[in-house]
């Protein structure tokens, strides 16, 4: 990191104002893209995906827990894995007291494709109340690319065909097959809509941390 300038409070507080015009623009700009992502079309899932949970077989429909919205974390953890992905931890170490949620008629609950009985462990060691299904068995990860097996359904990363990905980014699988990302859901009387999923960097608002290092000087250091 280069040697910060040290200046006197009145240069300091011309600069932070800039700086601070800049931030307006950025919160409006964020606030048009909240929007428009909550504009966007829906699609209904067709498919009556099963999960693995404390009460056995469940639906995608119990997930929501009779509320109207659903976001599903999509927690790396390959069923031959003992412990779950480190970044996906961090995640789930950094999760806010739900009842917030719930009271906006919002559900928040983790997937993953480990059998249920090894999630359940993991869980209870780390001490999390956030509900947590296995979709082992079934398409959900495949359908949405949060896992990645060309036997099972075509390769698709952050909305990239193989081809695509591997002109840009190199080989495919060149960070395993297992991909964290986030999908939300509304329930419409008896239909389930997908409105929304993000990989990659769109995950980075889920993760307060980040944006505590983004507002200290040694920022994120190589995070």
């Amino acid at each position: 990191m280069e040697a910060q300038k040290i200046v006197p409070h009145g240069e300091w507080v011309a600069a932070r104002k800039r700086l601070l015009a800049r931030e307006k623009e950025m919160s409006k700009a964020r606030d048009a893209l909240n929007a428009e992502r909550r504009a966007l079309p829906m699609e209904l899932v067709e498919k009556d995906y099963l999960f693995d949970g404390p009460n056995g077989k469940t639906s995608l429909a119990d997930l929501f827990e009779g509320r109207r919205q659903l976001l599903i974390y999509h927690f790396m953890f390959d069923p031959e894995w003992e412990n779950g992905c480190h970044g996906c931890t961090s995640f789930a170490n950094s999760l806010p007291d739900l009842s917030e949620l719930h009271k906006r008629e919002t559900t928040l609950a983790m997937v993953s494709r480990a059998p249920f009985e090894k999630l359940s462990g993991y869980k209870q060691k780390m001490g999390w109340t956030v509900p947590w299904y296995s979709s082992f068995g079934s398409d959900f990860n495949y359908d949405f690319h949060v896992t990645l097996d060309e036997k099972i359904a075509p390769i698709e990363i952050n909305y990239r065909g193989k081809a695509e990905f591997e002109a840009a980014k190199g080989a495919w699988d060149q960070w395993g097959t297992e991909l964290p990302g986030l999908s939300v859901f509304l329930r419409d009387e008896d239909r389930i809509l997908h409105s929304y999923s993000t990989y990659a960097r769109g995950l980075e608002p889920l993760v307060p941390v980040l944006h505590y290092l983004d507002l200290a000087p040694l920022g994120r250091q190589g995070s």
